[in-house]
């Protein structure tokens, strides 16, 4: 019988178990599209079963080499409620009642497999325990045992026992407080080394007469950024990729086991492999060991160098408190932080953009779904993962306009960070004239900022495209829209006009709102309906 261009047979109803089912059904190549001569094309093989069960539009996950090949083997092992869904569509020739009636009778022999298993565990039969690929679905009581046990599990569909540093990268962001503590007490460390040397607190006199603090601890761009926002930046990535993996891409990838839905992901994060060797690459070769070559060693060696005097520059204008031997140590270590610090940093922007556009593909393929359970669902998802990019970016964002305001500083004529930002706003509020006396020095940390906030703004604006179709999610994104946008404006212009702190105020102000609330009351407003509803 033919339907669909496919050999058609009907389910037997023979009472046999799922094992003798389904070796008649594979031999005889039930479900194989016909041949160009119109004959059956030939019984199927595990490769190509796996192939075809992967290839239906509506699973997302596919199904494991591995486990079609247990299908074919002799063994105790039978089918997952899952797998028996896209099975049946395939001996059904995707027609719908014949998909049903294969369903109920896969259904049933596995029943009977199972049954036929106890039958001989209670007889006290030396055969191994039952082991069905539904075993593959038990939850895990730890997630970071997601990427050990895929691992041990590679198969052939493109996952090897190799080095990955896609994998890896992942793997930092899924171990809980453990990175985030890590970047804390590595600029701890530095403060200390700092205090030790003694450029923890330090000043020294400019040409003009000008006598700058550039002690380490008021660098604003190593203090905030790497006590606060970097720490803060690696949790919500952690907290994002927690909920996705454990739960909002269970919940959305219909009758999924947990494995194959890790699997799925794992491969997705692969296909960014290239992404995290580039950024790796760029982050140690050229803002790490150039950069500190070029902006740190030289001047420190042989001096000059145009470049604004600050703590890690300082042994060329006070000696007395530094040396150079000891500042040439001092700044290496600390640009080999910043340099892996920064790499996780857009590893954790590459992990959102791989969220988002995990979430979109699962969301392009429940389309056409009847369910509203499915509709809600994905809705609900959406919300959640842009609330963690909305915060992720305004972390990005502020950590850029710490580092120019910095940068800034150095260059301007105020004695620190505060009293010039202080300054600046008494200039505008007060009409004061500004009289800053400038020198011009270059400022590469200028343009790392700026590679910083665009990036950041370019995943916020990929899930806002992507994943801003959904009517519960409209309003709010607007609103992080424009605390966006006044972020970035307030990080352009700074020190481009006189009063650009009440600016920047008002952005910051706005921004720490929207990380202490990225809903905007709406995750609030939803919990109480939640509990009005079960009441």
């Amino acid at each position: 019988m033919i339907k669909n261009g496919k050999l058609f047979l009907p389910p037997p109803r023979d009472g046999g178990d799922f094992k003798e089912l389904f070796k008649r059904s594979a031999a005889a190549g039930a479900g194989r599209p016909l041949s160009e001569d119109g004959f059956p094309a030939g019984p199927w093989t595990p490769e190509l079963l796996a192939e075809a069960i992967s290839q239906i539009d509506s699973n997302r996950v596919g199904v494991d080499l591995r486990t079609v090949q247990l299908w074919f083997q002799e063994n105790e092992r039978g089918i997952s409620t899952a797998n028996i869904r896209w099975l049946a569509r395939i001996f059904g020739c995707d027609d719908p009642v014949a998909t049903s009636e294969w369903q109920m009778e896969l259904s049933a022999a596995q029943s009977r497999l199972s049954a036929k298993r106890r039958e001989r565990k209670r007889a006290g039969s030396s055969v191994a325990p039952e082991i069905p690929d539904t075993a593959l679905t038990a939850p895990f009581d730890d997630e970071t045992d997601t990427l050990a046990e895929l691992t041990r599990n590679a198969d052939a569909k493109g996952l090897r026992q190799r080095f990955s540093l896609a994998r890896r990268s992942e793997a930092l962001f899924s171990r809980g407080l453990n990175l985030p503590a890590s970047v804390f007490a590595g600029i701890t460390a530095l403060g200390f080394l700092s205090y030790i040397t003694g450029i923890h607190n330090v000043t020294y006199d400019r040409p003009d007469g000008i006598v700058k603090q550039v002690g380490f601890l008021w660098a604003a761009n190593w203090t905030f950024v790497f006590m606060v926002f970097l720490p803060l930046f690696f949790w919500l990535v952690t907290e994002l990729l927690v909920f996705w993996k454990g739960e909002g891409r269970l919940k959305l990838v219909s009758l999924a086991d947990k494995i194959q839905s890790d699997h799925s992901w794992a491969r997705n994060v692969e296909a960014s492999s290239y992404s995290y060797w580039a950024v790796f690459l760029i982050c140690v070769l050229f803002a790490g060991l150039f950069q500190w070559i070029g902006v740190s060693l030289i001047p420190l060696i042989k001096g000059g160098g145009n470049y604004a005097t600050d703590w890690g520059s300082l042994a060329v204008v006070r000696p007395e408190v530094i040396s150079v031997p000891e500042a040439a140590v001092f700044t290496g270590l600390a640009y080999l932080y910043m340099c892996v610090c920064f790499y996780l940093f857009f590893s954790g922007l590459i992990l959102l953009y791989t969220v988002v556009d995990d979430l979109w593909r699962i969301g392009e393929a429940l389309k056409n779904q009847p369910e509203m359970g499915f509709r809600r669902d994905l809705n609900e998802a959406s919300f959640k993962v842009m609330r963690w990019v909305f915060r992720c970016t305004l972390l990005g964002i502020l950590m850029a306009t710490i580092m120019k305001l910095q940068s800034s500083y150095l260059t301007s004529d105020g004695v620190n960070i505060v009293a010039w930002l202080v300054s600046d706003l008494t200039s505008a509020l007060y009409e004061r004239a500004d009289v800053s006396n400038r020198f011009s020095y270059r400022m590469p940390t200028h343009y790392s900022s700026l590679l910083i906030a665009i990036s950041s703004c370019f995943v916020f604006l990929y899930g806002t495209i992507r994943l801003g179709a959904g009517s519960q999610s409209q309003v709010p994104l607007w609103k992080m829209s424009a605390i966006v946008t006044l972020l970035v404006a307030s990080y352009l212009l700074i020190d481009a006009f006189s009063g650009f702190s009440i600016l920047l105020g008002l952005g910051v102000l706005l921004a720490i709102y929207g990380l202490i609330d990225p809903g905007f009351g709406r995750g609030r407003a939803n919990e109480l309906g939640n509990d009005q509803s079960v009441s």
